[in-house]
């Protein structure tokens, strides 16, 4: 452990003279709120931007469609950049993106990370030629430790590890097949005999004549705000003062190791005249659930682990049949829908009721959700909202109005009523209680940018809660409130972040406060090297106090071929209550957003390095050392000793 600690040490000292390096991830950090990746939801987003980070779009061929996979643009930035290239045709170059004026700097650069302009080519069989990628990618994890289920318990061997083909065509197409294992499921054994515990495959094709978007295989959806279905990307407080409550209607193939929120089969878009399109999709795939004595579920599992054989039993215990469809009417602005999505499983939804709170979870064999999503975008303002009934006749409505009253100050008021009767099975949406059931609030955001400098952001939001809810036994509410500054200067740029949130929780036979202070305070320098020195704190007060904090620094040094990324964090919480999360930089599709909680630290380096122009290696080690326990983690995770050390390997392979 000394030595890797002298070793990561030694590397960051070496930075000094290295090459300044701009990833995506950084930029996205400025954009998007720990709250959002503290979601399991926001995992699959990022996978999705870090593969059209890998696969840039042709920006002058992009319909609206494909700018709308980006979750940090607004609908006025949507809009702006289709009318751009509508009325002045194609971009030269990403500098005339200074033309779209709704665009700041931050979107500007992280958008540059995922779109590119191509020149006039040379003829057909040359663009062609360029347009057509092969990537091949294999990655594994390999712990220097043991878990007490490696012994006894877990099936399969202690190594993660996944791998990827993916065959594109410009924007047109996009074929690939992945196969994902995690750490202790059997491997070509026990019911994984054709190998991986989880594979999706599949199919994309789009603008073939009035054919917009076809998808087979595994695939995910999204319609309007995310009332009735929403599996293609998460949406967070501050995430929501970027894209502004934008609604969309989206098919996209499922390229992800997420067992969890897709659908497979097949999905369309068909555009039946100018500003006109149909949408339609079906979906047949096994679940994993939890099984009752008489055959009905329990409850439906989405964490993809088989790794015991009570695990094992659970899995594809459920048949899952759903179909979906929308109308869409868009044109100069305005945009009108009729959704629906229906559901059959092939076994009664009976969850225990016994506990009051989920008297009104999903039941049944059926599900049937209606909904109508709606708006206008104007470049001075926009309005967006959908409203949905579930078949029992109960009703969630979302609305959002957003002003760009100039260059600098954007305004947002949103608010939502989601009714405690009220059921979905894929409906994603915004809310502070985590479901589109059981809420009534309003939201109201706001973004000033004074000067080329400074820029505020803040918001606030009052939810109630009609019906009980986990360890809540009667109505309730939170008001959570969030102040964000951020200050640059040629190579720095400095952040300040205070959030203060208000949660009412049971005290025997009444109802408490729970206040939350979290605050984040950061400073960046772009020059030979990529620095940041963050530092987290929060309080946490109900009956008793919690406190937290942690430092951390990060260091990346570029050189032709050669990436190094290092980082160290020292961290002390009284307890899980207050524990920080912390982003972690990791190889592709490798998604790092970690909690820590007690005394310790974490140290790790990474290297990634380009062999030839086809060949490209990343390989991360990193160290959690405990300075107050000697047994990290319970159950079959518990493991015998006070660190662990991870080395991840990843190989690419792009021809």
């Amino acid at each position: 452990m000394k030595a890797q600690f002298v070793f990561v040490l030694l590397v960051l000292s070496l930075c000094a003279n290295a090459q300044s390096d701009y990833i995506w991830e950084k930029y996205l950090n400025e954009v998007m709120s720990a709250e959002d990746m503290e979601s399991a939801e926001w995992e699959d987003s990022y996978e999705m931007l870090c593969e059209l980070s890998q696969h840039p779009l042709d920006l002058n061929h992009a319909t609206r469609e494909d700018l709308e996979q980006f979750p940090f643009l607004s609908a006025q930035q949507v809009e702006e950049i289709v009318e751009y290239l509508y009325r002045y045709g194609s971009m030269k170059s990403l500098a005339e993106l200074l033309m779209i004026r709704s665009l700041d700097y931050d979107r500007r650069r992280l958008l540059s990370c995922f779109v590119f302009v191509r020149g006039d080519m040379q003829n057909a069989e040359d663009s062609e030629k360029d347009y057509w990628h092969s990537e091949l990618m294999t990655t594994v994890r390999v712990p220097f430790y043991e878990r007490k289920g490696d012994k006894a318990g877990y099936l399969g061997y202690p190594y993660r590890h996944w791998l990827k083909y993916q065959l594109t065509y410009g924007n047109r197409l996009k074929a690939g097949i992945v196969g994902a294992q995690d750490a202790g499921e059997p491997f070509f054994a026990n019911k994984n005999r054709m190998g991986y515990d989880f594979y999706s495959v599949y199919l994309q094709l789009k603008r073939l004549g009035r054919i917009e978007n076809l998808v087979f295989g595994k695939y995910r959806a999204s319609m309007g705000m995310g009332l009735i279905i929403n599996n293609s990307f998460a949406l967070g407080k501050l995430s929501s003062l970027q894209n502004l409550g934008r609604s969309t209607t989206t098919l996209r193939a499922h390229s992800s190791r997420s067992a969890a929120d897709y659908l497979n089969g097949i999905g369309t878009t068909v555009t039946i005249t100018k500003g006109l399109s149909a949408t339609a999709f079906f979906s047949y795939r096994n679940q994993d659930a939890t099984l009752k004595t008489d055959g009905t579920v329990s409850s439906i599992i989405t964490s993809g682990y088989h790794r015991t054989e009570t695990e094992i039993g659970k899995k594809n215990n459920l048949k899952n049949t759903t179909f979906g469809g929308s109308v869409r009417y868009q044109d100069h602005g305005l945009h009108a829908a009729l959704n629906i999505v229906g559901t059959h499983l092939n076994r009664e939804l009976r969850p225990n009721t016994n506990f009051p709170y989920r008297k009104y979870y999903p039941q049944g064999y059926d599900f049937l959700n209606f909904s109508t999503d709606y708006g206008y975008v104007h470049p001075r303002f926009s309005f967006n909202g959908e409203t949905a009934i579930n078949k029992d006749g109960a009703l969630a409505t979302i609305n959002s109005l957003s002003l760009r009253l100039n260059g600098e100050l954007n305004l947002m008021a949103l608010h939502r009523f989601y009714s405690y009767r009220y059921t979905s099975l894929y409906s994603r949406c915004f809310s502070d209680g985590g479901k589109v059931q059981n809420e009534n609030g309003i939201y109201l955001g706001a973004t000033w940018q004074p000067s080329p400098r400074w820029k505020l952001s803040a918001y606030t939001d009052y939810a109630y809660f009609p019906y009980l809810r986990y360890q809540v036994s009667q109505p309730s509410h939170s008001w959570d409130n969030l102040f964000q500054a951020t200050y640059s200067m040629k190579k720095w740029t400095f952040s300040g972040r205070y959030r203060f949130r208000i949660r009412q929780k049971d005290n025997e036979d009444d109802l408490i406060n729970q206040m939350e202070h979290r605050g984040r305070i950061t400073a960046d320098y772009e020059g030979k090297i990529d620095s940041r020195t963050q530092v987290d704190f929060n309080i946490i007060t109900s009956t008793e106090h919690h406190r937290g904090f942690m430092l951390s620094e990060t260091l990346g040094y570029s050189y032709r071929w050669l990436r190094l990324n290092a980082g160290i964090g020292y961290f002390r919480t009284d307890d899980y209550a207050s524990r920080i999360y912390l982003y972690e930089q990791g190889p592709l599709y490798s998604y790092n957003f970690s909690q820590y909680y007690g005394n310790g630290i974490r140290y790790w380096l990474m290297c990634r390095a380009g062999i030839g122009k086809r060949l490209a290696l990343t390989a991360k080690i990193g160290t959690i050392n405990y300075f107050d326990r000697s047994v990290i983690g319970t159950g079959y995770q518990q493991v015998n000793a006070s660190s662990m050390t991870d080395l991840d390997l990843q190989l690419r392979w792009k021809f």
